[in-house]
């Protein structure tokens, strides 16, 4: 038998969302263009392709379904019958039955159209059966809405299942509602069970886990139960039925002794009685609980009667407990996995495999020789040897190791006692810190606290003398001058920043200065006149500017224009010079063929780079698109469009 991983299976998508998804990709996954002009062979296999790939994809999809789900023949009895309690099992057989329909009509449909398609004789009519065919799946899908919705919902409350192992060793909680069930599970296991003073609090199964002799066991928390007959069962009772049936486990009952839950001890022995089928051939406890309120020896009489029943039978304990002060819980826990273990052991012993095994092993037993009888003794010397070595153990020192196995979880790790050096007395004080290989202890003033208080006395007394007080200056006429002078040129240069500032970020266009210079108050001629009023000679100045102002004139222009000025003119050894540089590629090289040789070089190498790497130019960073060929020329095939 198979178990399921049910949080696995794929979500079942809506009728038309399942359409949407298949033509999308169809539409995506064959080619998409035909033309009039094609050969009427080629016009039927775009169809017939675009026809099997629906057909093919709605068959995979359905199939993924159909083989997720579980199949309730395959399953454990356990998860067939809960199944059958939650989802009603024939309406879910005949869900998966009729999706299994459909795809054997959507098969067929795409069988007969492929059959139609291959006498279509244009594209037309081609076409039309394609989407005839598309067109029925589609339709065959619709009709099956109801039942994918209601797949999905069962899958969506399959994952919400706990993952119940029906054949580990396993221990179920029963009993009337509100009895003290889910929290026993608590205090037991890491499950986190909501627990709350009212009824069905406990809707569905809950599983926690815990260990007991280096075992897992599986503790499942049932629903409430109450005390009618089968089929006026709700879906809630019967889970826990379900699992009380087809679960081999250690089952515990509970009783409430207080009657807190609502319902009498009278009701709690009855039920106990009416499901006592379920318990055949399983282990059995009867737990008490809510002790902490009420005791079985303070029960009354009347009461205590009731239970006689259950405690007259020998075979099933009763054990008192109480979640409150956890007072036998763990007696509880013990006492269950002790029968359920002997259980399953007893079990395994009656299989045919014990058989096999007890075959094979054969015990050999010596005839004797006479009559006289020969006890089995031990030889003085190996008595004197074994007594040798238990002296010789006695006097080997004891290691931690062996003090930890003698006093099992007592034991304390204690260094300590091995500091002999010490005195007993101090060898348990707190290590003082040690600090750069110093101790710290050894530099602590005890007098520490007094010396620090006698400081702040002294601190206050020299405050309350003013030796802190700073005096204050006074400052005198020329001072407060050079003060206020100094702020008038402090708010002069804010103002000047600001109007800077304002200036360079304004929008309105700026002149040149060209444009200004006629208003300008400046000039080298007004500079003269000034000059030569103060008595300076300023005759030398006007021949120098004379001449500074025809070269900066002179300097514009074409080379060619410069240079026909230059060779018009004499000129003195000084000034012999070129009016422009030298060109770049002429410096350095002095040698006229050897610089010819150097550009032809030049242009070669960046020419073949230009080329080769598709730039436009030597300083250029560009990488034109470089179209393959393959994609660019002649007609497209059928089948060349898969890579996208």
């Amino acid at each position: 038998m198979s178990l399921y991983n049910f949080k696995k299976i794929a979500v079942v998508p809506t009728a038309k969302d399942f359409i949407d998804i298949i033509l999308s990709k169809t539409q995506r996954k064959t080619p998409t263009v035909v033309h009039k002009h094609y050969k009427i062979t080629r016009i039927r296999s775009f169809y017939i392709r675009k026809v099997k790939f629906s057909q093919q994809s709605f068959h995979d999809r359905l199939t993924q379904i159909l083989t997720e789900f579980p199949k309730l023949d395959d399953v454990h009895p356990f998860y067939a019958d809960l199944m059958n309690v939650l989802y009603d099992k024939d309406h879910y057989k005949l869900a998966l039955g009729q999706l299994n329909t459909a795809r054997h009509l959507i098969d067929n449909v795409a069988k007969d159209y492929v059959r139609l398609l291959k006498f279509g004789d244009s594209l037309y009519r081609c076409k039309q059966l394609k989407r005839a065919a598309l067109g029925r799946m589609a339709t065959i899908m619709k009709r099956q809405g109801a039942n994918l919705t209601y797949l999905e919902q069962v899958r969506q409350h399959l994952a919400r299942l706990p993952s119940i192992d029906p054949y580990t060793r396993t221990m179920i909680i029963c009993g009337f509602p509100n009895v003290g069930k889910s929290s026993f599970i608590n205090k037991i296991t890491r499950a986190d069970v909501e627990v709350q003073p009212y009824a069905f609090t406990t809707k569905s199964l809950y599983v926690g886990h815990t260990d007991y002799k280096y075992l897992r066991w599986q503790v499942i928390d049932t629903p409430g139960i109450l005390d009618h007959p089968l089929e006026e069962r709700n879906v809630i009772e019967m889970q826990a039925v379900t699992a009380l049936a087809h679960l081999r486990a250690c089952v515990l009952y509970f009783l409430d002794l207080s009657e807190q839950c609502g319902h009498t001890l009278d009701e709690q022995v009855k039920l106990f009685e009416s499901i006592k089928p379920l318990f055949t051939n399983k282990p059995l406890v009867v737990v008490a609980n809510k002790i902490d309120i009420i005791k079985l020896d303070e029960l009354p009489s009347e009461r205590r009667a009731v239970l006689k029943s259950v405690e007259d039978n020998e075979e099933i304990p009763i054990i008192e407990m109480s979640t409150v002060t956890d007072e036998g819980v763990m007696e509880v826990k013990t006492e269950a996995c002790e029968r359920l273990l002997s259980y399953r052991v007893d079990q395994k012993m009656r299989t045919k495999k014990v058989d096999g095994v007890l075959n094979r092993l054969h015990v050999a037993i010596p005839t004797p020789r006479d009559d006289k009888s020969r006890p089995p003794c031990i030889p003085e010397s190996v008595l004197a040897k074994k007594q040798q070595i238990a002296e010789k153990e006695k006097r080997k020192r004891k290691l931690e190791r062996d003090i930890e196995v003698e006093e099992g979880d007592d034991y304390v790790l204690d260094l300590k006692k091995h500091y002999v050096e010490i005195s007993e007395e101090e060898r348990h004080d707190i290590i003082p810190e040690i600090w750069e290989g110093h101790n710290i202890a050894d530099y602590i003033d005890p007098e520490i606290f007094d010396k620090l208080g006698e400081l702040e006395k002294e601190e206050e007394m020299r405050e309350e003398a003013g030796m802190y007080v700073v005096p204050k200056i006074e400052l005198d006429e020329t001072m407060r001058e050079i003060k206020a002078l100094a702020l008038k040129i402090r708010e002069k240069k804010f103002l000047i920043k600001d109007e800077a500032r304002i200036n360079k970020q304004s929008t309105k266009p700026s002149l040149p200065r060209t444009a200004g210079a006629k208003v300008r108050d400046r000039s080298v001629s007004r500079l003269r006149n000034e000059m030569e009023q103060l008595g300076v000679d300023m005759s030398e100045t006007e021949n120098a500017h004379f001449t500074r102002t025809k070269s900066r004139s002179r300097s514009t222009g074409p080379p060619a224009k410069r240079m026909r000025m230059d060779s018009s003119e004499p000129r003195s050894e000084s000034k012999n010079r070129s009016v422009s540089r030298t060109p770049r590629n002429e410096l350095g090289v002095k040698d006229v063929a050897m610089r010819k040789k150097l550009s032809k070089i030049a242009h070669r190498a960046i020419s073949k780079k230009v080329k080769k790497q598709g730039l436009k130019g030597e300083a250029d960073r560009f990488i034109g698109t470089k179209k393959p060929k393959h994609l660019f020329a002649g007609k497209r095939g059928v089948g060349k469009t898969d890579r996208r």
